[in-house]
Order: C-alpha cells, then sequence, then structure tokens
C-alpha cells in the first residue's frame, strides 16, 4: 500500500477511505467487524464515520460499532486513523436542547467531540471533521473550541466537509491569523458525473494544502456498472432508474470503454479520482466483504492520457476552473 500525506499535513492515510456509513442500518455489526478486519489486513489505515451516521438520532449508533470493534484489542486504534464529524442535530429527543442540534457553536462542539469519544472508545481523535458551514458561527469561535480540543489531545487534526471554495479560504485564513494549523482536508461530493467541485473547491484546496476525500465516488451505484448489473437482472428503485434511463447513452459508452481496457467500472471511477493529484482518498462504503474486495487494486490502476480525455468526452465538468470557465 502506497500511503499518502493528508493534505499538506504529515499525516499518512490509505489511498482508499473505509466509510462506515452502512455499518448498522444496512450491515450487521459482525459483518462490520469482518470489514474492518479485512480494510487493515489489506493496508487500509484510514475510517471514516460521523456522529450522526445510524440514523437514530442522538445515539450513533456506527460510531459505537466502530468503538465496541476498537475494544476488541490487537492495537485496532493504534492502527487507524478515524475520522469523524460534528455539525448535524443530535439532540435527543428527551433533552429537548436548542444548543445540540444542527450548527458548529463552541459548546457544541466540546460537548460533541466528548460524546464521540465515548462512543468510539478513545481517548483522540485523528481527523475532526466539520460536517457542513455553519455561517451564523464565526470562525473564530469554531477554531477557539478546535484550539482547546488540540490543547487537550482529545483532537489531532480538523477537516471541512461539504464546504465551498470561499469558506474554506475563510476558515484558513482565520486559522492563520490565530497561528493555528486549521484545515488538512476537504470532504466532497465528487464523482465522475458531478464534477462541480472543479471550480472553486479543488483550486482552495490545492491553494491551501487540503487534501479532498470524495464522497459518493460512484454516484450512489450510477458508476459501479449499473447497466450491467441490469443485465443480470438486479433491481433498483424507480428514482434512480429514471436517472439510468436518463443518462443511458452516457453510459453505456463509459461501461464500453471500461471493458475495452480491461477494468471494471467501479474501479475506473474511483482511478479517476486518484489522478487528481488534489485527491487524497475516495471514501468506499462496502456493505459485504465482497465489494470492499472488489475495489482492492484501485490504487495500482493507471489510466492513460487518452482514457483520461475520453472519460471527459463522457463526462464533461463544469469546463474548468473559475473564472476561467465561465469568463475569458
Amino acid at each position: 500500500m502506497q500511503y499518502r500525506h493528508l493534505g499538506r499535513s504529515g499525516l499518512k492515510v490509505s489511498p482508499l477511505c473505509l466509510g462506515t456509513m452502512n455499518f448498522g442500518p444496512h450491515t450487521t455489526e459482525p459483518d462490520s467487524y469482518a470489514i474492518m478486519d479485512r480494510a487493515l489486513e489489506v493496508g487500509i489505515n484510514f475510517f471514516d464515520t460521523a456522529d450522526v451516521y445510524g440514523w437514530k438520532k442522538g445515539e450513533g449508533v456506527t460510531e459505537q460499532i466502530v468503538g465496541r470493534w476498537f475494544a476488541t484489542g490487537s492495537s485496532r486504534r493504534e492502527r487507524v486513523v478515524i475520522a469523524t464529524k460534528v455539525f448535524g442535530d443530535m439532540d435527543l429527543e428527551t433533552a429537548k436542547d436548542p444548543n445540540f442540534g444542527r450548527g458548529l457553536s463552541a459548546r457544541k462542539i466540546i460537548q460533541a467531540c466528548e460524546r464521540s469519544l465515548t462512543r468510539l472508545r478513545t481517548d483522540y481523535i485523528d481527523l475532526y471533521q466539520m460536517h457542513h458551514i455553519d455561517r451564523e458561527c464565526p470562525f473564530d469561535e469554531i477554531w477557539q473550541a478546535y484550539e482547546t480540543l488540540v490543547a487537550q489531545g482529545k483532537v489531532i487534526y480538523a477537516g471541512s466537509s461539504n464546504f465551498a471554495g470561499w469558506d474554506i479560504a475563510t476558515a484558513a485564513l482565520t486559522a492563520k491569523g490565530r497561528k493555528f494549523l486549521g484545515l488538512i482536508s476537504e470532504q466532497s461530493v465528487y464523482h465522475l458525473d458531478n464534477r462541480m467541485i472543479e471550480l472553486e473547491v479543488v483550486p482552495a484546496c490545492r491553494h491551501y494544502g487540503l487534501g479532498i476525500i470524495p464522497w459518493s465516488p460512484l454516484g450512489g451505484g450510477l458508476l459501479g456498472g449499473i447497466l450491467q448489473k441490469q443485465k443480470e437482472g438486479r433491481r433498483s428503485g424507480d428514482k434512480f432508474a429514471e436517472t439510468v434511463e436518463k443518462k443511458r447513452p452516457q453510459l453505456e459508452k463509459y461501461e464500453a470503454l471500461c471493458k475495452e481496457i480491461g477494468h471494471p467500472a467501479a474501479s475506473v471511477a474511483l482511478a479517476w479520482l486518484l489522478h487528481n493529484p488534489v485527491v487524497t482518498a475516495p471514501i468506499i462504503g462496502p456493505r459485504t466483504i465482497d465489494q470492499l474486495n472488489g475495489v482492492l487494486g484501485v490504487p495500482d490502476i493507471k489510466l492513460s492520457p487518452e482514457t483520461l480525455a475520453e472519460l471527459d468526452k463522457i463526462w464533461p465538468g463544469p469546463g474548468g476552473e473559475a473564472p476561467k470557465a465561465y469568463a475569458w
């Protein structure tokens, strides 16, 4: 496994990040353990979760599963770079605490961190990510909370998720003014069929030294060989089926190209992301070990300039970076 620095930091992570969002709602706890064991076995040391995952309000179901796995021993915690998130509504119905809904107040960040540490059964979080922007809370307040957690040894690095380019710039400049490291990563939706972040977010991350961690790198399954799966008789929801039909001409060209170069469609989509030097590690969210095993060879795939050009034709982006994409 060829490890990469996460953004401008000295932290080294695997080029694939194990997403845990399915743990609990779609993957049983024993199967989740098996997936995490397999990930460590093959060298994937970067795991991503969030306090809201599990989708039982205020319970942090997925964090609890990861925490119980850590507690089984074998130096699991020490071998994993664990990333989790803060922002979402984690107010228990019985508490009715207006300060524990969505947001990034200093109070919310510090209390949410303590709860995540308890659920994860760990003393520290490697990468504590803001799950969304809170434009009603100043970054001076946010960084004050992070500085406290870093000083206490409870958080090591800060990351963002779903930020606009100008949010990244604002966060970076505010942190610099406080002589604080600030953001080292941005987690954003990014895949062949959704390249909007190439306008502003990608250049902002490159300029300020953030590594991009793409979520939904397969477009919710769209780029995972969906037409072939339909031929095999696999069914999907009506709304997703409509999307497939709408994009069928592109998908036919895409899957034909993948077949021509001899790689599965899902692997090509992930490899395409890794060809962007600003991308550190796409998030893979397997429900089964077979799904995990199916993408383990992705970091070794080298797409030719001709293949990359063909992918650009099939899945055109926004036209480059701003402002050249829309102005002279």
